[in-house]
């Protein structure tokens, strides 16, 4: 019980600025979706689906590989390693994309908007270099600071997507002078990437101590060590994106388009459409990977520290019973209260609804892979994760091949599912032969097969119940009885054992 406060409490410090950051830029959707039309907000979904591929490539597992090595090796000998190294291969990225900017943008179909392209390139790479200096706060213990600055990445973000998307506008129409000046209301797609690369500039300014700390006695032989270690990292995260992204590039390609649209522009605009409706649906599936994302900025230094403990095993089950009973309260949340969230996008996106269940489990299962993966980074045996996650994307790519022409974006989401389960199951079991940990697999299932029971419930009750009042009414009664048996399975004994 006292790790699982301690990762409770680290998961709060790193995560709170995110999880409340990002919930806040949760309520961009609304911003955005009652503002910009579905293909509009397609080339946002798009774009960040390529943003996170490449993000992977330009990190290359770095990150893990510093985590890493700073248990063995001397932790300044590492960052410089480390930092130098991302340096190098960021003004190499720059220099080759700007060098084929256009191909690039061809390539894209952005022919239209070559500033989108710039603007991301720019965010990539500053995004980039801040991946170490982030990384060496979490590994000094530093999570004030670390919230500090992602809070102002965040919250900049928000404060300037404000300014531009809901302020301007208004001012424009207003003729007010200097908004007249340099703000296009027919283009407000490109404030909202605008918005994000300032953010992402800030919060270098701030990272500057950390950038402050480098030196340039690199050691090769150590880097070769890191390379190695991170290149199936990246090997896996590309997978893994592909598993987390692919289905938002793939609609634009494979999704069936209706007769009535007949000329090309026709044809694009639909195709847009459908991107920017499933990409919006998406965003209430990620309420769970907030949480996965705060876990993950408190575990790998956590389990890391644990490795070579006795109780490391005993710690590693009790978290991983922890985090499936809370994912599966959030799981509920939404789905109890879909009638209010559903309000959190325009009603152009609502008929993708159907979608988020089925991307909140999947979200579900993506939480149990991230806490099963730990056994082939503390025994070096990364290359397991690259083969695992290569196996989650031919699922996703052949799911989506199949099920996308047949039923459009539901199919993408299928796809998701049938993947996160599938590397969750053959993780552990690779797992078990390698680092066997006693995972409470009875508990586990017993929280997902009763969130699933009361959301097939709740799902009743939706289409005998026309009262939304009521139906809300009854699914808090649902909520309140699994958190009543969490309570009485786990929590309690939790509370006896601190």
């Amino acid at each position: 019980m006292s790790d699982i406060k301690k990762l409770a409490g680290q998961t709060a410090v790193y995560g709170i600025p995110t999880i409340v950051g990002r919930f806040l830029n949760y309520f961009l959707v609304p911003l955005y979706t009652y503002n910009i039309a579905t293909q509009d907000y397609g080339m946002v979904s798009e774009l960040y689906a390529y943003v996170a591929f490449l993000m992977i490539v330009l990190t290359y597992g770095m990150e893990t590989a510093f985590f890493r090595f700073s248990q063995d090796y001397d932790k300044q000998k590492v960052y410089n390693t480390a930092m130098f190294s991302l340096c190098v291969s960021t003004a190499l990225f720059l220099f080759i994309t700007f060098s084929c900017l256009s191909p690039i943008t061809s390539a894209l179909e952005y022919q239209g908007h070559p500033s989108y392209i710039v603007l991301f390139l720019l965010i990539l790479a500053i995004d980039a270099l801040k991946a170490i200096p982030y990384a060496l706060l979490r590994r000094e213990n530093q999570p004030k600071r670390f919230a500090l600055i992602k809070s102002m990445d965040i919250f900049s973000n928000i404060f300037f997507n404000l300014f531009f998307i809901a302020l301007c506008p208004v001012l424009y129409k207003a003729n007010f002078g200097l908004v007249k000046s340099f703000f296009n209301p027919n283009d407000l797609v490109f404030y909202i990437f605008l918005s994000n690369l300032l953010a992402s500039v800030i919060a270098m300014i701030m990272l500057l101590p950390e950038y402050r700390k480098l030196r340039f006695n690199i050691d090769f032989s150590l880097l070769k060590k890191m390379l190695a270690y991170g290149f199936p990292v990246m090997i896996g995260g590309l997978a893994g994106m592909v598993n987390e992204t692919f289905d938002r590039i793939a609609l634009k390609h494979l999704v069936s388009v209706p007769y009535e649209y007949i000329t090309p522009e026709e044809i694009a605009e639909y195709k847009m459409s459908q991107i920017g409706i499933y990409g919006a649906c998406y965003k209430l599936s990620i309420v769970i990977s907030l949480f996965i994302q705060a876990l993950k900025f408190a575990a790998e230094p956590f389990f890391f520290s644990k490795m070579k403990k006795e109780d490391a095993k005993k710690s590693y089950s009790s978290v991983m019973t922890a985090f499936v009973m809370f994912l599966c309260l959030i799981f509920l949340v939404v789905m109890g209260y879909i009638d209010l969230f559903q309000y959190f996008m325009g009603k152009d996106y609502r008929e993708g609804l159907a979608v988020v269940p089925i991307l909140l489990m999947a979200n579900i299962f993506l939480g149990i892979y991230y806490n099963l993966s730990i056994w082939y980074k503390v025994t070096d045996k990364t290359k397991w994760g690259a083969y695992i996650a290569l196996m989650g994307a031919f699922l996703t790519l052949v799911g989506n091949y199949v099920l996308v022409p047949l039923i459009g974006y539901l199919g993408a989401a299928i796809s998701t599912l049938v993947c996160y389960v599938f590397i969750a199951v053959v993780c552990y079991l690779v797992g078990q032969k390698y680092y066997p940990v006693d995972y409470k697999l009875g508990r586990i299932f017993t929280y997902i097969f009763l969130a699933l029971l009361m959301y097939f419930a709740m799902y009743w009750i939706s289409l005998n119940v026309y009262s939304v009042f009521l139906r809300i009414l009854i699914n808090t009664i649902f909520i309140l009885a699994y958190l009543a048996l969490a309570f009485k399975l786990d929590i309690k004994r939790m509370i006896k054992e601190r």
